[in-house]
Parts: structure tokens; sequence; C-alpha cells
């Protein structure tokens, strides 16, 4: 048992005087936070491990005050800040992301998806305002204000962590008079509200149909304008312009409802904020994606230059940045940024045999589930002793699994699903499945289906790149 575990484990005992039924890590996040999902009397509850404590805290006490404001945030079971640990309300596996990618397609999006985003846009005046008035500024982290110094922060992230790592040439100074220049600019606004500082779709979980919101550990004083351009310009959810016009319009009915504001002079410095924000998650996708090749990261890149394009072709904004817009138009021009979304666009299917004893292998992309198919339900040729030195690779395994026509029709059921799911998956862009083969002893059923769908993969569509692994025999060769 893990470090984590343990300590994740030995909390909950503390609380409910014993062990959870279960604990089970999930997908890994875009943080270092390592969360756990723990089962008890047919409830479940989520841990967390982070060995950012100044972090935990943020989060924690903005969480007590949001829930005394009456905000939607996961009630916290228990904590133990000393060991890196706490226990949070379970609210489901449902992202407002993944509600979007299951309503809508590569063309439209649904009223559906427009009516979900006016739910979760209209409680964001409550954490600006509400959240102003509840929460102690000073456990903010790691700053407690979006301030200059913030900014400058965003954006040499931009620079050093984008920029470079793309190739795109600057000059240094001239680039550092314009970022200068930018954050006098946008620190014209108002900035004493809270600011969320990472309000989108990925942290708003859709639980009774309801939005709720996490990951606010990095809030801060600061614009409005910030939060409502972070989710609007987000890059995994690519807004038609007009649908995001529509919900901007609808975010500025809504304040209007809990604050006097001058709507002008609020719309004035909205892009800044937009432009700011774009360049900060830049900063992020270059970090997570070109620095530490993570995948889903890189595929947000070609997403976020659509949107600098669109910015650039329709914005203009009232000051002088001659660097920084020769850095941008470069941005959208840069032969190294398309070969960056040619690399993204191909589809990667993970296939894994695996042993039911060992546990099912854990998706590690950051996007979870993927199917999970029983072989069990074919004949076992490990029962047999001629074949216990051989694995479903081996031709006496494969001749006797095939030599039972339910074998066909069970393959074949598992291509036409799978079949159909790549159809979806290429018309969304979507860069990755995972599909999981489990039999007894993870040696022969699950090791024949496995090659079998990856030869049928291979075949049917070359331009999807596989990857199989056989867990069990890996083992047994070590």
């Amino acid at each position: 048992m893990g470090a984590e575990i343990q300590c994740i484990t030995g909390l909950f005992t503390k609380y409910y005087g014993r062990k959870p039924d279960s604990i089970d890590a999930l997908p890994p996040s875009g943080s270092y936070r390592k969360y756990f999902r723990l089962k008890f009397d047919k409830e479940s509850y989520i841990g967390v491990y982070n060995e950012d404590k100044k972090e935990n805290v943020a989060f924690l006490s903005f969480t007590q005050s949001f829930l005394v404001a009456g905000l939607n945030v996961p009630e916290i079971i228990a904590e133990d800040i000393d060991r890196n640990v706490y226990i949070i309300q379970d609210l489901g596996d449902v992202t407002l992301l993944d509600f979007i990618n299951s309503q809508d397609n590569e063309i439209i999006i649904t009223q559906e998806s427009i009516s979900i985003y006016k739910k979760v846009i209209e409680q964001l005046p409550g954490f600006q305002i509400k959240g102003k008035e509840a929460i102690d500024f000073s456990v903010c982290y790691p700053r407690n204000a979006f301030d200059r110094q913030s900014m400058m922060w965003d954006l040499n992230y931009f620079k050093y962590y984008f920029l470079k790592l793309a190739k795109i040439p600057f000059d240094e100074q001239k680039l550092e008079n314009d970022f200068m220049t930018f954050c006098d600019y946008l620190l014209t606004a108002d900035c004493d509200y809270f600011l969320y500082r990472d309000f989108q779709s990925r942290n708003v979980m859709i639980f009774n149909n309801d939005p709720y919101f996490i990951d606010y550990q990095g809030g801060r004083r600061g614009a409005l304008q910030y939060d409502i351009a972070s989710i609007l310009f987000e890059a995994k959810t690519s807004l038609p312009a007009e649908v995001r016009q529509e919900l901007l319009k609808f975010y500025i009915s809504e304040l209007s409802k809990h604050l006097k504001f001058d709507k002008q002079a609020f719309l004035d410095l909205y892009y800044g904020y937009v432009f700011i924000r774009l360049m900060q998650a830049m900063g992020a996708y270059g970090f997570r994606g070109l620095y530490e090749k993570k995948k889903l990261f890189l595929q947000s890149i070609p997403k976020a230059i659509i949107h600098l394009a669109w910015l650039r072709t329709n914005i203009k904004l009232p000051i002088s940045l001659p660097e920084l817009e020769r850095v941008w138009d470069n941005l959208i021009t840069s032969h190294q940024i398309n070969e960056i979304a040619d690399s993204t666009t191909n589809l990667t299917i993970n296939i894994n045999s695996f042993s039911y004893k060992n546990g099912v292998p854990t998706d590690e992309t950051a996007n979870g589930g993927g199917f999970v198919f029983d072989c069990r339900a074919l004949e076992n040729p490990g029962k047999l002793e001629q074949y216990k030195n051989f694995n479903g690779k081996d031709l006496p395994v494969i001749n006797f699994i095939e030599s039972n026509h339910e074998s066909s029709e069970f393959i074949e059921n598992i291509f036409s699903i799978i079949d159909n799911v790549i159809k979806s998956y290429k018309k969304k862009n979507y860069t990755h499945l995972m599909v999981n083969l489990g039999c007894t002893g993870g040696q022969h059923r699950s090791v024949y289906s496995a090659e079998k769908l990856a030869g049928h993969i291979r075949i049917k569509y070359p331009e999807i790149n596989i990857a199989i692994r056989h867990r069990e025999i890996e083992k047994k060769s070590k």
C-alpha cells in the first residue's frame, strides 16, 4: 500500500471507525494532487493527497467559506493537514466538459449545452461577490491578488514555456516593455473581487443536474472579467463566437442582479483579460505538453491558436503592443504549431490484456474510463496441461480458442462496439481510447482477444496508433 493510500485510509478510519471497503486511484489531473475514490456502505467519497500544504490550507479554508455562503462546492468530510490529506464529498465523474462532449458534435453546440453553461455562469457572480466577503484572503496561495507581479508571472510563463519551446522568435526587451504596458492597462479595472483563477469546464462537476465547483485553491483578489474570459475562451470546448457572445451577455445580466457596475467599462477591458488568460493557458499547455509531453495538453494548443487568430481578426486593444502583437501573429502562422496540430489529431488506442486477480488497468491519460471486456466467457485453455506453458499469441492456444464457434461471435461483437466508438471519436477529434480485456490469469483468452482486436484495427484503420500491452506476461518475463 502506497504512502498516499495509507494516509487517506488512516484519516478515513479515524473519522468513521473502520477502513473503507475499497479505495481506487482516479486518473491523474493537470496538477500534482492525487485523487482516490473511497467506497463505504454504498456511499463514496474522494480522498486527496497533496504535499503542498499551503495549497491544501487555501482549498479547505475557501471551501468552508463557500459552504457558509451557500455556494455549490464539495462538503469537507475530514482533514489532516499535517499528513497532506483530506476527504471530501464525491460529486461523481461528469464534468462540464464531459457533458458538452456528450451533447455536441464538431459542427454545432446544442441548446442543452447552452442551458447548462448558463446554469454554470449564473453561479459565477456568487463566487466573485459573496466569495469576496466570505473568504480569508490571507490564506491565498501563491499570491493574494492578481496584481502586477501575478500578471508578470503568467506572461513570463507564456514566454518561457510556450514561446521558447515552440521556437517563436522575439526581442526580449521589447516584449518585456509590452508586458509592462499590458499590465498597466489591465490594472485600470476594478480588481477587488474574488478571482476563481481556473474557472473552466474540467473544474465544474454536473451533480444531480446542478453545477458544483472544484479546484479554486488558486483564487485571489482580481477583476471580474478574468473568470468569464476563462470559461468562454477555453481551448478544450471551442465555443463558437456567437455562443460566446450570447453567454457573455447572459453573464452581464446575471452580474447586474448582484452589483451596480459600468457595463461599457467592463466590456472595454474584457478582451484584455481574454488575451492574458489565453496566454496563461498556453503557458500551461507548453509546460505540460511541449515540456512534459502530455498529449492532452498538446491537443489544446491548436485550439488555443484558433482563439488567438479570432481575437487578432476581430479585436483591437486600445494600447500599443508592437512586439507582443508580432509574437501573436507569428504564432498563428508558425510551422512548428502546425506540426503540433498534426501530431495530436490521430487517435491512439491502448489495448491491455490483464488478470482480474490483479485489478483492471488504470487509464493514465487523464481521460479516465474506456472499455473492459470480460473474456472469461470463452473456454479456458489454461485449465489444460498441454496449454499452460503457452499464451494467447501462440498457435496451439489460438487454434484451441477458435475451435469453439462462440469465440468468433464474442470477438466480432467487440469489433462492432469498438468500430462504432472509433467513428465517433474520429469525428470529435478525440486522441485516446483505452480497451481492457481480462480473464482469470491474463495469459490466454485475454491475450488472444487483445491481439485479435489490435489486428482488426490495424487493417481497418491504418492511420490509428495502437499501443498493446499484455500486463501479466510482462510481469512473468521480469
